[in-house]
């Protein structure tokens, strides 16, 4: 039995432009590889967290919409934590996403983060309806159920992960992705 509830509804959504702000996150974490290198030298794997679809085949990553009385961060966080049962650290603005929504006309403007996972929930909101996979990025890649989402993926978190394991720090890599 999960004590955390998933909000509902569209009566405290955010527009702007005619366009609905929805907030989500890459959830990753770090795995060693075994490779039988001595413990100085262990690699590590960066893993994606990716959910199913309530609605179809594919994967996604947890995302929903921003409301009005939460940050964007706020959004964010509590969306991993309803659709894929995981908390941890919101390390990096990735960019801004426009996509076609299921209404017909309808535009998203989606803000995604990457989030470096602390904990998996044991049970959370959406546990029925939803499946967790961990994958690599190249297998999140492939298996992604949207182009926005797989774009935010390659172009986003990639890029984003090659500057940091470059010496380059967390900042910088946010993208804007708008269709105009």
């Amino acid at each position: 039995m999960c004590d955390l509830v998933a909000r509902t509804g569209r009566h405290l959504q955010r527009y702007e432009n005619g366009r609905r702000l929805v907030a989500g996150c890459i959830p990753f974490r770090y795995r060693d590889i075994n490779d039988g290198a001595s413990d100085d030298e262990q690699k590590k794997l960066v893993e994606v967290l990716m959910i199913s679809s309530q609605s179809g085949p594919g994967l996604l990553f947890p995302k929903g919409g921003w409301e009005n009385d939460e940050t964007v961060e706020e959004a964010a966080a509590r969306e991993a934590i309803e659709e894929a049962g995981v908390r941890g650290d919101l390390v990096q603005l990735l960019g801004f996403y426009d996509f076609k929504s299921k209404q017909p006309e309808a535009t998203c403007r989606a803000a995604i983060f990457a989030l470096h996972v602390k904990e998996e929930l044991a049970s959370w909101p959406e546990q029925s309806t939803r499946q967790r996979s961990w994958l690599t990025v190249p297998e999140a890649a492939e298996r992604s159920r949207y182009p926005w989402m797989q774009e935010a993926l390659v172009t986003g978190f990639s890029a984003w992960l090659e500057n940091w394991r470059n010496g380059g720090g967390g900042g910088g890599g946010c993208v804007d992705r708008t269709e105009r």
